[in-house]
């Protein structure tokens, strides 16, 4: 696939998270989910509606774009999720298949950030700084 291509593809779920979690834009957002959309995660109910409702219904969550890459029609992405009613935020990998120029299917891997006192490493899992030293 072409760098294009791989560009194009990073730049629409890029887009497609900021319409949908910090915009909070459901109307704009139907165009980048595809309506049969695919959802893995343990945590969402099935499809496009079950991602929608997840984040109608906390109305602080937010998603911070970290790394990303992309192979084909697979768009990996390093990211934050903030404002989740829990005690920490969320850093995801976030995993998107395009089709049809939509987002088709999701998996991620979630895990409680850690903070400077909990991290083993001494090194933040998202950014250059541990939550509250930003």
């Amino acid at each position: 696939m072409p760098a294009s291509r791989h560009e194009a593809n990073k730049a629409m779920v890029l887009e497609a998270l900021d319409v949908l979690f910090n915009q909070r834009d459901f109307a704009a957002a139907e165009a980048f989910w595809a309506p049969d959309y695919i959802q893995h995660s343990a945590i969402i109910a099935p499809g496009r509606d079950g991602l929608f409702n997840l984040v109608k219904a906390l109305p602080r969550l937010r998603h911070e774009a970290g790394f990303i890459c992309a192979d084909g029609d697979l768009v990996m992405l390093h990211s934050r999720y903030s404002g989740n009613e829990q005690p920490t935020a969320s850093v995801a990998v976030d995993i998107f298949r395009i089709g049809n120029g939509r987002l088709q299917e999701h998996w991620d891997v979630l895990q409680d950030e850690a903070t400077r006192g909990t991290s083993l490493s001494g090194m933040p899992m998202f950014g250059d700084a541990f939550p509250g030293e930003r």
